[in-house]
């Protein structure tokens, strides 16, 4: 060994120790690159600083959190922040005034005529990625629209005033305009979006250019168009809140509805205006486990999150501290829970409003957990992890029996090519990027939302100004493949997108979200328990490294997994890259690993909220 080598070695051990000892026993002793937020009265982060702005903003005319969520929801969705106005919304919410945790369902529907049979008549294995036939039925208005009415304090008007600001010109940051740019084949198939993204058609640089004030006027009019309806609703004589809801039913049953729904099947698209009037948003009771005295919330199954509380079940009684923060024990243990958990999620999870029941009781059970965790190869990686069989651990039949015996057979683990259509690779979609907002005030309510949909490269319906959702290709269209989650009208797909709550001693304790596809739930168990095991700070947790594991289904293009692949931080010391390798791992490293996280502790003892938002991407966070 020479002696660089040996220096790098000494180095890589002492910042091991420091990560694995130091943060253990005093919060706050390692050097972040982006500072902690704190404050004492409010607390407003997201995907965006102009979009943290808006929801300051609320705070400052006596909004509450949900009030600032609901005004950086419309502020990055008018800025594409990876997502647009037609996509979908899910979030949670502590509500002070009840002690409980919502859970908004804000997620689209498969439109009439989605049917396996349409898609495969059209030679096609999965949905596609992109265009008017990616679309389920809008919900990000109307989860917006609803939180504000059920939760929140301000108008409409005031809510979506920096959005109308924003319609009406913003100087475009520099990602936004390169994948426009990027982007601009698929954008020319489209009229409404070719007219809106690329205001120098024809040039050789055809999407705005970094700095540029980027104007939407037809988004503007739609925005309008909801705030005039609240306005003559409340001239008539209607409540706060039904004047609201009467933008609601401006958007979904009236002239809006009829212009989306023209220019969605004009270009081929599915939707119809009576798609539009049938959906509705769900406000649900979420699910939960409780780790070591923590109640952890999560969305249900037509969300990935369940998986994150049956990793945490797995976990419970391991001492995870004792293997020592990111060793080759901890990784190895990570690696093996999420494989476990997360095939039961490619297997069981899907639109529980559809039959047959799902078994998700059983799934987050403590005996199944137990069950499972016998099944773990504690010496090398199991590439062949299959989902378990929850009706039998609990005495039924499994009506997919006969698929879950076939799961991982030459078959039924084929490698699909990546979709026509397809601009993104495996590793793109696999973590393909959205936002999330947190939000958090001094009465007391706590806010955790993951948007998303509607991406660059988004089809906008017609005059609305409105980018459709893509999240149709997130259904399967064999049963083998995933028997919950098979396409069909008016049924949810299973998205990837997954806020977190946690609450402990009966009050918010951590609110997370974080973008990336199926690495969401992954990054947001690591945050965890980087605060709850290894006591760091909201901010060293939200920057601290993280391993990511391919070996789940990608809910996206044609839903391909690779066993034994893992990312691991470059701060991980060349040894335990090796003992991973020995244990089977396809080792990979990057320099960034732990997010975009956005999260917000609330400190109880103190009466204080801490704020950390990761150093991965543009999110950003203010604090007063």
């Amino acid at each position: 060994m020479t002696s660089a080598s040996f220096r790098r070695r000494i180095a890589l051990t002492l910042a091991a120790a420091i990560l694995t000892a130091g943060l253990g026993t005093r919060p706050g002793t390692a050097r972040t690159a982006k500072p902690p937020l704190h404050g004492r009265h409010w607390m407003a982060v997201t995907g965006k600083p102009l979009a943290a702005t808006a929801g300051a903003m609320m705070f400052q005319k006596g909004g509450n959190a949900v009030d600032a969520t609901c005004a950086m929801l419309a502020a990055v969705c008018t800025m594409w922040d990876t997502l647009g106005w037609g996509g979908e919304t899910q979030a949670l919410i502590w509500n002070p005034k009840t002690g409980k945790v919502i859970a908004i369902d804000a997620l689209g529907v498969a439109p009439t005529g989605a049917t396996p049979e349409f898609f495969h008549a059209k030679g096609m294995e999965f949905p596609p990625e992109f265009g008017p036939l990616a679309a389920v039925t809008p919900g990000t208005p109307g989860g917006l629209l609803v939180m504000l009415a059920e939760y929140g304090k301000l108008s409409l008007a005031d809510v979506l005033g920096p959005a109308l600001q924003m319609a009406e010109g913003y100087p475009i940051e520099a990602q936004l305009a390169n994948t426009i740019e990027h982007e601009k084949a698929h954008i020319k198939e489209w009229p409404a979006s070719r007219a809106t993204f690329l205001p120098h058609l024809g040039e050789a640089w055809e999407a705005p250019h970094a700095g540029e004030v980027f104007r939407q006027p037809d988004l503007l009019a739609t925005l309008r168009k909801l705030v005039d309806a609240e306005r003559q609703a409340k001239a008539a004589g209607k409540s706060r809140k039904e004047a609201i809801l009467a933008a609601y039913d401006r958007f979904y049953k009236g002239d809006i509805a009829v212009e989306l729904a023209r220019g969605t099947r004009e270009q081929g698209g599915l939707i119809t205006p009576e798609d539009l009037a049938r959906w509705q948003v769900r406000i649900e009771e979420p699910v939960k486990t409780t780790y070591k005295g923590t109640d952890v919330y999560k969305l249900t199954s037509w969300t990935q999150g369940p998986a994150m509380l049956q990793s945490l079940n797995l976990l419970e009684p391991m001492d995870l501290r004792g293997m020592g923060f990111n060793s080759a024990r901890y990784i190895h243990t990570l690696y093996q829970v999420m494989n476990l958990a997360f095939a039961d999620r490619d297997f069981y999870y899907g639109d529980p409003y559809f039959p047959p029941e799902q078994p998700l009781q059983t799934l987050l059970s403590k005996g199944y957990a137990d069950a499972r965790r016998k099944e773990i190869d504690w010496k090398r990686n199991d590439p062949a992890v299959k989902p378990g069989d929850p009706y039998g651990f609990a005495g039924k039949e499994n009506p997919y029996k006969s698929f879950l015996e076939k799961w991982g057979t030459p078959a039924a683990a084929k490698k699909y090519t990546q979709p026509q259509n397809s601009s993104m690779t495996f590793d793109e979609s696999f973590r393909a990027g959205t936002t999330s907002i947190i939000a958090a005030d001094e009465e007391g309510w706590v806010v955790s939302a993951t948007p998303s949909g509607g991406w660059t490269p988004a089809f906008i319906a017609g005059r609305t100004g409105i980018g459709l959702s893509q999240r149709m290709q997130s259904f399967v269209l064999d049963a083998a493949q995933s028997p919950f989650n098979v396409l069909a009208p008016g049924k949810k797909p299973r998205v990837t997108l997954t806020p977190s709550l946690a609450v402990k001693d009966g009050k918010p304790w951590l609110a997370a979200a974080v973008q990336g596809g199926d690495t969401q739930d992954q990054n947001l168990l690591q945050l965890f328990l980087d605060i709850a095991e290894f006591g760091m700070t909201v901010q060293e947790a939200t920057e601290a490294p993280n391993i990511t594991s391919y070996q789940m289904h990608s809910s996206f293009g044609n839903h391909e997994s690779q066993p034994g692949r893992i990312t691991v931080h470059a701060s991980t010391p060349p040894w335990v890259r090796q003992e991973l390798q020995k244990m089977g791992y396809k080792v990979e490293v990057e320099d960034r690993t732990s997010g975009p996280i956005n999260a917000i502790l609330l400190d109880h003892e103190h009466g204080t909220i801490w704020g950390g938002s990761s150093d991965y991407g543009e999110d950003y966070g203010i604090g007063w």
